[in-house]
């Protein structure tokens, strides 16, 4: 089985506008991928971050990858949260395509469909002290 993996920076429109050319100059130039990237999410701010990945919604996305649970009903009981708000942050999660839904009739199963979540923080500067960077 392959790994999957969500790579979740902080950067500007500026930054996802430039790899999106990069990988389109090399489409149209009939080059192939590096290889097989991750899926990328870029948010603008580390506040617009955290209200995605808050410390609630990782508990649950561990909960629910871990214990795999039958429905929403079923993750709100194992991390002992009010159903609504597990279904507030889990239609959150579903916005940003990091958790996925199972249908079976009237309840819907979250299902997680990444091994790992990596969260990075470029800081900005590069190894070239006389030149910075406005995000990853």
């Amino acid at each position: 089985m392959t790994q999957r993996t969500l790579v979740v920076t902080v950067g500007t429109i500026e930054d996802v506008e430039e790899r999106a050319q990069t990988a389109f100059e090399r489409a149209l130039e009939d080059e192939p991928p590096v290889e097989e990237g991750p899926r990328r999410i870029t948010f603008e701010s580390t506040d617009e971050l955290g209200r995605v990945f808050s410390p609630r919604a990782i508990d649950l996305l561990r909960t629910i990858a871990r214990e795999d649970p039958a429905s929403i009903r079923e993750a709100a009981r194992l991390i002992d949260r009010d159903i609504r708000d597990v279904s507030r942050n889990l239609d959150r999660l579903e916005e940003y395509d990091v958790i996925e839904y199972d249908s079976d009739g009237r309840s819907k199963r979250p299902v997680v469909p990444y091994d790992d979540i990596q969260i990075d923080l470029g800081l900005g500067v590069t190894s070239d002290p006389g030149r910075r960077q406005t995000g990853v």
